[in-house]
């Protein structure tokens, strides 16, 4: 599409001419692809439609400029089908990996090779519908967002279980980041082009991608989708999701490890509340336990040293840990005006 600098769509003439409401918004969509051999082509064929000019229901003027499949060296035969959709279609622009990395670290390479205006992640096996694209695009103008989640509104098609363990590990993040609301993270997402290309860019590798997003992003807002029921089954397993989580626990910052000093406190004031309580039964004539009393005493205060000293040192380790995991200081952005969030409908 960069090649046509002009296109006539329902009588409007989507010059680009930059800051002009009826310049198209382009998109870049990444497809991390593990097992899309069986799923992948299917899905091509419904963002195809969205290769020429389309109005949101907003009235906004959009374009999926490519299609990057990430291949991340899956089981399946999908290098076969990235290439025969290179082939056949002028947009799809394939990204290989060397070996398999994982959903994330696949995104990531998908994000740091786009060019478009928007950068939009979604999944390979269909249960995101690229019709839903639009709504995307409209809640981020709408609210001047440069990352918007889509919000289901429809249960997603896996286990009761599986639902329910996302949605706990989620609030668990939340807690350990201090409000950062993980419960809206989603794997469909519409992320501003230069943000995206920028967290790809400082991004270390264990890092988890929403939280990086989270670190940089002004506004985020949500859009309503619907998921579709999967085509294949999910290739996570318990072991999968569980590194999953704990790579964002890990990366969700260091209020882990403060809380390891707040622990020592709290023990060192039990001891102390302890030791007075003893000594005033003591001064009263109550019944006080040789021995034992003066061992849980120092046992408490004690611990409680120990665990604060260990948080001081928990500090420290958590400024290594920020500059480990790649969380940058600043992020200089263009000027929104000239940028995406300045085309709106008038």
């Amino acid at each position: 599409m960069r090649g046509n600098p002009s296109t006539i769509v329902g009588g409007v003439s989507a010059t680009e001419e930059p800051g002009r409401a009826d310049e198209p918004h382009r998109l870049s969509l990444v497809i991390p692809v593990y097992q899309g051999e069986k799923t992948l082509e299917a899905l091509v064929a419904e963002i195809e439609r969205l290769t020429v000019p389309f109005r949101t229901a907003a009235g906004h003027l959009a374009v999926v400029d490519e299609v990057l499949p990430v291949y991340d060296n899956g089981p399946d035969d999908s290098a076969r089908v990235i290439r025969e959709l290179a082939r056949k279609h002028e947009f799809v622009r394939p990204v290989w990996l060397s070996r398999n990395f994982g959903q994330h670290p696949a995104t990531l390479a998908g994000m740091a090779s786009s060019g478009g205006d928007w950068i939009v992640t979604l999944d390979e096996d269909g249960q995101h519908d690229p019709g839903d694209i639009g709504s995307l695009l409209d809640a981020a103008l709408a609210a001047d967002a440069s990352v918007v989640y889509g919000r289901p509104t429809n249960s997603p098609p896996h286990g009761a279980l599986r639902n329910a363990a996302s949605r706990g590990s989620k609030v668990v993040v939340r807690s350990l980041t201090g409000g950062t609301d993980a419960t809206v993270y989603q794997s469909f997402r519409l992320v501003l082009g230069e943000i995206g290309r920028s967290v790809a860019a400082y991004a270390g590798p264990g890092v988890y991608l929403d939280v990086a997003l989270g670190w940089v992003a002004g506004r985020v807002a949500q859009a309503p989708v619907t998921l579709r029921a999967e085509d294949r089954e999910s290739g996570y397993r318990l072991r999968s999701l569980l590194s999953h989580f704990w790579r964002m626990v890990l990366s969700s910052g260091t209020r882990a490890l403060r809380a390891v000093s707040v622990t020592g406190v709290a023990f060192a004031i039990l001891g102390i509340a302890f030791a007075l309580y003893l000594l005033v039964s003591r001064l009263v004539g109550g019944p006080v336990a040789e021995g034992w009393t003066s061992t849980i005493v120092v046992l408490l205060v004690g611990t409680g040293a120990i665990l604060f000293a260990l948080g001081i040192v928990a500090e420290y380790v958590g400024v290594a840990v920020n500059m480990a995991i790649g969380k940058p200081p600043y992020l200089i952005v263009g000027d929104p005006a000239d940028g995406p969030l300045g085309r709106r409908q008038r």
